[in-house]
């Protein structure tokens, strides 16, 4: 429970600082043949994210390489060896599930979630010199009653820092190593694409002072 609330802070930090830099998440055009809401904030974005959907293609590909920057799809380390593609999905899911519990509209919607990358960092470049954590997906909004599309699939980049060194090592002292941040992380990211300013302004004065 204690991680969930450190979670959902630092996902509501994140989202708020995402609304003074909103370079950090790009977006492309819709995909042709569907008609979709506009997604600046002022179309006026009111919704309740009932479950999010997660999807990671078995095209994707892994890689176990102990390099710098290993060339692959998939590069996950934070798990013990096993299905990558399942691992993924599952922290995508539980991170995006976990910033969603902040948006809270009058229209409930099921988000869509196809990763397209997800690249952490190895234990090569974690204990040396860091790195990228470089995560990919394309995303669709679909209202939770009737199936309408309300926003139609666009491209999002959610790339951040990765510690490393004597940082990465303090940080899974602390218990907050690559899934953690990567999970905040992608708290924040579904909060910033869907939520609005006031709403995480809202929010983030009734859990109070949150530091980071």
């Amino acid at each position: 429970m204690k991680m969930i609330k450190t979670l959902l802070a630092v996902a509501v930090a994140a989202g708020l600082s995402a609304c003074a830099k909103p370079e950090t998440v790009s977006r492309a055009a819709p995909a042709a043949g569907l008609i979709a809401a506009p997604i600046a904030e002022e179309a006026g974005r009111d919704y309740t994210v009932t479950e999010v959907k997660v999807n990671v293609s078995r095209d994707l590909s892994v890689s176990e390489a102990n390099l710098y920057f290993p060339i692959a799809d998939i590069v996950w380390r934070d798990d013990p060896l096993g299905d990558r593609h399942m691992q993924v999905a599952r922290i995508m899911k539980n991170g995006m599930s976990t910033g969603a519990v902040a948006l809270v509209g009058s229209r409930d919607v099921i988000v869509n979630v196809d990763v397209l990358r997800f690249h952490a960092v190895t234990e090569k470049a974690r204990y040396t010199i860091g790195g990228v954590h470089s995560i990919k997906f394309r995303m669709s909004v679909i209202d939770a009653q009737t199936g309408e599309v309300i926003e139609a699939p666009r491209t999002v980049v959610a790339d951040f820092d990765a510690l490393g060194g004597a940082a990465a090592i303090k940080a899974e002292r602390e218990g907050f190593g690559q899934k953690q941040r990567i999970t905040a992380h992608m708290a924040g990211v579904i909060q910033r694409e869907l939520g609005s300013p006031a709403l995480l302004a809202a929010r983030a004065a009734a859990q109070g002072d949150i530091s980071l």
